[in-house]
């Protein structure tokens, strides 16, 4: 059995590692993804000097739109901080941007293109290898859980199984080691100490996958355990063809993001202004910093977004456009179970659940991760042979083969991505692999 699992160990390690590697760099800089652009973009995010009073958001806006007449503005984040400017979310020049307005002076800052930003394109590179679409996103999540698997196995390869092998486990041999050796160990130790670490931030960031992240939120709809469609709602239920709260606002919240928009009732001719819904929050006790979304057509609502460090100060609250009444209001209090712990479990893996020392953890996990990477390869090369691949020996046992391949199979249901890997790798080693001499003899 323990060659079985070092055998698949050993595989997906060999195919996955540079990817985790990529994953642990780019993971590694988003983690400090506010001190980063407050640096970066301080002549666009802060105001040269605080006055007295600040224009009104309606007038704001009416500059953006004086400023640049085909902008079509989508939403506009409030702030908690004086000396911060005002950011309009519009599309300007074809281009999705955010426009930077001193809300004292009313003077456009600067602009900037959403998917331009510096920690912009490394989301993307952490998310989708920059080239972005559904086959790169697939393959973050297929690497994802196969660490997940490569934990599991690394726990079931270097567990220690009596009193001397605490050394090289758990403990690191620091004296009379040969380098292979101390790259072992280099390898397993990290490993076996990081690896809840590494297995929590992971988890926290599946729900955001394609595949798995679907399946996660239909066991929670499922089950009861997501957010209500509806809390305390004041007005008719939307239509059954309704949009999704994901597809008419920006920065909602994981647990909000399918809760379907009601629709504001038609009759009056004049929409709120901005300062009414500000008006609104404060009555309902949200405070800044948050993000109002503008509706979307005559029967669309404001959406007021707050999507907290602290996942506990969440809010989605939709907004009739033209009475002002609170049609869905959406609190952490609401959500269920599923929800609360996946929410909580994003904020934990993006690094801001506890403030600087989940930031720390979150960069342990990620220099951990390469040290675990840099080390396998080490030692793979120094104990491979010229010419060939390495690999451990194919078990013989048919019993442990079936065996194995049940728990492969459970994973397979559990993970889709894992389950149709493991069918490719099975296809080539059985039809290809070893029918090309030359192949076979490398990598066997």
């Amino acid at each position: 059995m323990y060659g079985l699992v070092w055998r698949w160990h050993f595989f997906a390690g060999i195919i996955f590692a540079p990817i985790i590697a990529l994953l642990a760099i780019s993971g590694g800089i988003y983690l400090f993804k506010t001190q980063i652009e407050n640096q970066l973009y301080e002549h666009l995010y802060q105001v040269s000097a605080v006055g007295s009073s600040t224009l009104s958001l309606t007038e704001q806006s009416n500059r953006v739109k004086e400023a640049f007449p085909d902008a079509q503005i989508s939403a506009v984040t409030v702030s908690d901080d004086p000396k911060q400017s005002t950011r309009f979310s519009a599309t300007v020049n074809k281009a999705a941007s955010t426009v930077f307005v001193d809300p004292y002076k009313g003077s456009i800052i600067g602009t900037q293109k959403s998917d331009e930003t510096f920690m912009a394109i490394i989301k993307k590179l952490h998310s989708q290898f920059v080239v972005g679409g559904d086959v790169a996103n697939r393959l973050v999540e297929l690497t994802a859980c196969w660490t997940l698997i490569l934990l599991i196995s690394g726990l079931y390869l270097w567990w220690p199984r009596n009193r001397a092998d605490i050394w090289g486990t758990i403990l690191p041999r620091l004296r009379g080691t040969n380098k292979r050796t101390f790259w072992r160990d280099v390898h397993a130790v990290p490993a076996f100490w990081l690896s809840l670490l590494i297995a929590l931030i992971i988890m926290g960031g599946l729900p955001w996958s394609g595949v798995l992240g679907n399946q996660i939120s239909n066991f929670a709809a499922a089950t009861n355990t997501s957010t209500p469609p509806f809390a305390n709602n004041f007005m008719a239920k939307p239509l059954s063809n309704a949009p999704v709260t994901k597809d008419v606002a920006e920065n909602v919240p994981w647990a909000a993001e399918n809760i379907p928009v009601p629709y504001s009732t038609a009759g009056q001719s004049t929409a709120l202004a901005l300062e009414d819904i500000i008006t609104v929050a404060q009555l309902k006790r949200v405070a800044p910093p948050y993000t109002i979304s503008m509706p979307k057509g005559e029967k669309g609502v404001y959406t007021l977004s707050v999507s907290a460090s602290n996942p506990v100060n969440n809010v989605t609250m939709h907004i009739d456009q033209y009475s002002g009444h609170v049609l869905s209001d959406v609190r952490f209090t609401d959500y269920g179970a599923t929800a609360k712990y996946i929410s909580l479990g994003i904020a934990f893996h993006e690094g801001h659940l506890f403030g600087w020392p989940n930031q720390l953890l979150g960069l342990i996990a990620c220099l951990g991760l390469l040290l675990i990477v840099i080390s396998a390869y080490t030692m793979w090369l120094k104990r491979k042979p010229g010419g060939k691949l390495g690999a451990p020996p194919k078990a013989k046992n048919p019993k442990l083969v079936r065996n194995l391949g049940i728990i492969i199979i459970v994973l397979g249901i559990i993970m889709p991505l894992v389950g149709i890997s493991i069918i490719i790798v099975f296809l080539l080693d059985r039809f290809v692999l070893t029918r090309i001499p030359a192949l076979k003899s490398w990598y066997m």
